[in-house]
């Protein structure tokens, strides 16, 4: 019962990361909005694409791992990878973003990638 749930969550958070990728490439002012730091009207919208491949790539990743490796990779992947989110949560904490995003949104995902790595590393 636990290996489909770890591979499950594991597959819905990579999923998510190719979707906010691919929401950042292709709307970023509004993505940037959702994140919680919105982009500046006259700001470079390249730092934002960066962003958006940076996630993409990280999902991609870990739908490519949780196809053709083992769990514990994935798991030890999921743990790195966490370390995004928990940056995140500090980012929009330093910029003057909201509390209920940064810990809602962004801390929340870091939680939900650490207890997908344990789950993984329980399998």
């Amino acid at each position: 019962m636990l290996t489909p749930v770890a591979y499950a969550l594991a597959v819905v958070l990579a999923l998510f990361c190719v979707f906010i990728g691919v929401r950042f490439l292709m709307a970023p002012r509004a993505a940037a909005a959702g994140y919680g730091v919105p982009a500046k009207p006259d700001g470079d919208i390249a730092y934002l694409e960066i962003k958006g491949l940076r996630d993409l790539t990280f999902g991609i990743l870990g739908l490519a791992l949780i196809a053709f490796a083992d769990a514990h990779a994935a798991g030890w992947y999921m743990l790195v990878v966490a370390l995004a989110p928990l940056g995140d949560t500090l980012i929009v904490l330093r910029h003057g973003g909201a509390k209920a995003v940064a810990f809602g949104v962004h801390f929340a995902t870091a939680v939900a990638v650490l207890v997908s790595a344990a789950l993984l590393f329980a399998v």
